[in-house]
């Protein structure tokens, strides 16, 4: 390799690690333009004019890209988190938080225990993960109209045991 092709493919290299870096990131970028100048070293060593190479290294760049990305997708990579990047939670219990959560929670009972024997019941079976339609047909209702209808009131009724704050 001579010297006039080694700085032209220094000159080609930096122009690349710049236009790879606007799109994915610097770190991705420098293992990129490495790729395209190994393969301008190995299938275009006869072009040394840095004019011609520019032009091809970025259509060998767009198309290493391109790759990448079909190989992370099929690895189900793609828009990974980095580990590093993951908020994980101390562990610690926030005293503060967990009474808030028990008072919503003691609230909520006691809102419950006022409704009705139809509303608990149907609450309870919705809990169980019932559908509409299952619900239906244990509560003996005519239509699925009637199920909207007590879900609705009861709700309603929930939300005003609570001070509106459903």
């Amino acid at each position: 390799m001579t010297a006039q092709q080694e700085q032209a493919l220094g000159i080609v290299r930096e122009r690349i690690v710049g236009f790879l870096a606007s799109r994915i990131g610097r770190d991705g970028a420098e293992d990129l333009a490495q790729e395209v100048v190994i393969v301008l070293m190995e299938k275009y060593a006869q072009i040394d004019r840095i004019e011609d190479l520019l032009p091809l290294s970025v259509q060998i760049a767009k198309f290493k890209m391109m790759s990448r990305g079909r190989k992370e997708r099929r690895a189900g990579i793609e828009g990974a988190v980095p580990v590093e990047d993951l908020q994980i939670a101390d562990g610690r219990i926030d005293h503060a938080e967990e009474l808030i959560r028990r008072q919503k929670t003691d609230r909520l009972i006691a809102a419950v225990a006022k409704l009705g024997e139809r509303c608990r019941e149907l609450f309870r079976l919705k809990l169980e993960g019932k559908d509409y339609e299952e619900i239906r047909g244990i509560m003996g209702a005519r239509s699925m109209g009637a199920v909207y209808t007590w879900d609705h009131r009861c709700r309603q009724q929930i939300s005003e045991y609570l001070g509106g704050k459903l």
